[in-house]
């Protein structure tokens, strides 16, 4: 099974050394592989704290370990450090980079330290229909504000990655290739030559897209915070709004479609209307119409398809390195694969 990097007080207290004294350590519910925690800062006495470091911060730790992660998370905090960082700078609301330690020094990781952001998570609050299409159309705002960041690369930006190129095709290309690796390694059975053949035979469309855009990739409300005045109601009426949006640890540069598909990693349908409204109210444009197949540009509809079914790739597999268990677990890949089958069957691979 996948396993975490086992992490003592002392050395998360270590990591935050640069930035003040920790008082308090508290573990946070992390993702798969990374070691989360809430820390208290103090200065050394008659001092402050360095300017711009708050009183609370957020330690993530990924184990130094890489045998059981797919190609893609390999180097994936500096992923993350990279996405923080240029979304903070476009004054998008995402933790602010304070601290990155890759010295491994204290820790078996790597360490990345942000600012704590208050704020409940969507995926933990009962909210109404008139609630949820507020925060949908929040969140296509959010997108079309993230994609008119731009890069001078295409694929996924770790400084251990090798799934990035100059253009993207090339660059997906080797992203979807990753991950037929990562599954005859997990012994995954895949329709490889159909996969293969639907990213070579739509190479001309992937082309269109010329300029690295930043993608989230993982936008599902367990990834975004909330704020208003009556979140326990969840009244549409009570300035309910996305104050925060964490684990940016998947975000790569490419096509802003890729985002719809990373924000619902198990669709293969229609896509959200409220979501393409907040997006176009913002003044962003995919070209899908009212969100509803065939309607839209028939063009953007198959990139989707292309990006839906890499990430099903991904859902597949994955499941096998990290030893996922419960019941849950057969309907999700069975899923993941019945969406991969559909999708190649749309784009007549």
């Amino acid at each position: 099974m996948l396993t975490k990097a086992s992490v003592t007080q002392d050395q998360v207290a270590a990591v935050v050394a640069p930035l003040g004294e920790a008082v308090r350590v508290e573990p946070l519910s992390g993702g798969m592989f990374a070691s989360v925690f809430a820390v208290d800062l103090a200065a050394p006495t008659g001092s402050a704290l360095p300017d711009g470091v708050p009183a609370r911060v957020v330690v993530k730790i990924t184990g130094a370990d890489t045998s059981r992660l797919l190609r893609y998370e390999h180097g994936i905090l500096t992923t993350e450090d990279a996405a923080y960082r240029a979304a903070h700078a476009a004054g998008l609301p995402v933790p602010r980079v304070l601290h990155a330690d890759l010295t491994r020094e204290h820790v078996d990781g790597d360490a990345l330290v942000v600012t704590f952001l208050d704020g409940a998570l969507w995926s933990g609050r009962e909210l109404d229909d008139a609630a949820t299409a507020v925060v949908r159309r929040g969140l296509g705002s959010f997108m079309a504000r993230l994609h008119r960041i731009t890069g001078d690369r295409f694929g996924y930006p770790a400084r251990a990655s090798d799934l990035a190129a100059a253009t993207w095709p090339d660059a997906f290309a080797r992203m979807v290739g990753a991950v037929l690796d990562d599954a005859r390694r997990w012994g995954v059975e895949l329709p490889e030559a159909r996969v293969r053949d639907a990213v070579a035979r739509h190479r001309d469309l992937l082309a269109r897209v010329t300029v690295p855009r930043l993608v989230h990739a993982d936008l599902w409300p367990g990834n975004v915070l909330l704020g208003g005045d009556d979140l326990a109601t969840g009244d549409a009426d009570a300035g309910l709004a996305i104050v925060g949006v964490l684990d940016a640890e998947r975000s790569l540069w490419g096509d802003p479609l890729f985002e719809l598909a990373g924000a619902d990693q198990l669709g293969a349908g229609a896509v959200d209307a409220d979501l393409l409204a907040g997006y176009a109210a913002e003044g962003g444009e995919l070209g899908l119409g009212d969100g509803t197949p065939g309607s839209g540009d028939a063009d953007a509809w198959a990139r989707l398809s292309l990006y839906r079914a890499y990430l099903a790739c991904v859902l597949t597999v994955e499941v096998v390195p990290r030893a996922y268990e419960g019941d849950w677990v057969e309907g999700y890949a069975g899923t993941a694969r019945a969406n991969l089958l559909r999708l190649l069957d749309e784009l007549g691979s």
